[in-house]
């Protein structure tokens, strides 16, 4: 069960890392200039397009605004690369 959760929580976290990554670069943005923007360090936002973090919803938050979309589209983003069925619990 274990092995199940971290597996699709990996998933989770490298797929947010791809979808800001790809924002960030539509925007046309550095990670340096973004980061410092909204008040981040340029390590921590690397971490999170790396898909090495977890980002809170505040952080989430953040990051849309810098990037000049709406959170909902993050997550829109996340049900299309995952499909509506993802899940981080065995069922």
């Amino acid at each position: 069960m274990q092995g199940f959760f971290e597996e699709n929580k990996s998933k989770y976290k490298q797929e947010i890392g791809s979808i800001i990554k790809k924002y960030r670069q539509k925007a046309n943005k550095s990670i340096s200039l973004i980061s410092a923007e909204i008040g981040m360090t340029k390590s921590m936002w690397a971490d999170l397009e790396k898909g090495i973090k977890d980002p809170q919803l505040s952080t989430l938050l953040r990051m849309s605004q810098g990037l000049n979309i709406p959170a909902s589209q993050i997550v829109k983003d996340l049900e299309t690369n995952l499909g509506q069925d993802f899940t981080l619990i065995e069922l």
